[in-house]
């Protein structure tokens, strides 16, 4: 349809800067913490009873900040008890971040942490071949599960490693976000890349039911001011729209009529909410937890 469109992913830096953009501008990291501060210490409360370590595994851990507010929560719960937290991180970036971040945070002294350039396949091989699978319990992936290939054999395996009492914390936009619409209607015409699959809390409640796997599902709301998408040649906005198709310069490279279209929907009520004169499109996300 529009052979000058690629994908966002193509162009490692500018996916950056977009992803950098959507979190400040995005209420994502707050409803993240929300539920931490709220939900997460019940859902761990039982984790480590009768444990004297630990085991935390991060899949797609990023640049560390929610693994340590999550860390923060299981310490609390488990004062003194000594935490083994390994991370699979496929970005030497992300992994680099994530270290500086540990050693300027205090605390952290009853916390082992190990890091896996990896991505959760390429860990997944490495542990098969090793066939003898390390038990965890817990494991989290946050916005991560967009980037794995097949995602019901994924969450089979990772599944197959919990221990006993132990849970598996998945993060994805809700199945009643405007992402689910978007995909829905403009996804066939926006560069697809291997890298990136349209996935939401519904589509993952529907593979969890198949492999008979019990879960429970927490929706918070969350919004993304997109306001600048609507002012022409505004930096930001550009951005923004790189971001919400993963389409790289969107603004430049799409055909005038898709993007009219698009900019017209994510007016319209299903998409996003109008006020105080700003444009908050629907982020909401789902917090899914996994029993073992």
């Amino acid at each position: 349809m529009a052979s000058s469109m690629k994908s966002l992913f193509s162009d490692h830096s500018r996916y950056v800067e977009s992803f950098r953009r959507f979190l400040n501008n995005s209420t994502e990291h707050q409803c993240m913490q929300q539920f931490m501060d709220e939900k997460l210490p019940g859902i761990i409360a039982r984790i480590g009873d009768t444990k004297s370590e630990i085991k935390i595994l991060s899949i797609g851990g990023g640049a560390g900040e929610m693994d340590l507010h999550i860390l923060s929560k299981v310490q609390a719960q488990y004062p003194g008890v000594s935490i083994n937290n390994e991370v699979v991180e496929p970005s030497a970036e992300q992994i680099a971040k994530y270290k500086e971040l540990v050693t300027k945070t205090s605390n952290l002294e009853n916390i082992k942490f190990t890091w896996h350039k990896e991505t959760s396949s390429e860990y997944q091989n490495r542990m098969m071949e090793k066939k003898e699978l390390q038990k965890w319990n817990f494991i989290h992936m946050i916005q991560m599960l967009y980037y794995v290939k097949d995602i019901p054999a994924t969450l089979k395996f990772f599944h197959s490693l919990l221990a006993t009492s132990a849970k598996i914390l998945i993060t994805l936009v809700s199945g009643t976000s405007g992402w689910d619409k978007l995909w829905k209607k403009y996804g066939s015409h926006l560069p697809r890349d291997d890298l990136c699959q349209y996935v939401t809390s519904s589509d993952l409640m529907q593979m969890l039911d198949k492999l008979g796997i019990k879960y429970e599902c927490y929706d918070l709301l969350s919004t993304m001011d997109i306001s600048d998408c609507f002012i022409d040649g505004n930096e930001n906005g550009d951005l923004l729209w790189d971001f919400l198709t993963e389409t790289c310069n969107f603004s430049t490279t799409a055909p005038p009529d898709l993007k009219a279209e698009i900019m017209k929907d994510l007016q319209k009520p299903e998409f996003s909410v109008k006020k105080e004169g700003k444009v908050l499109f629907n982020n909401s996300l789902s917090f899914i937890v996994v029993e073992a």
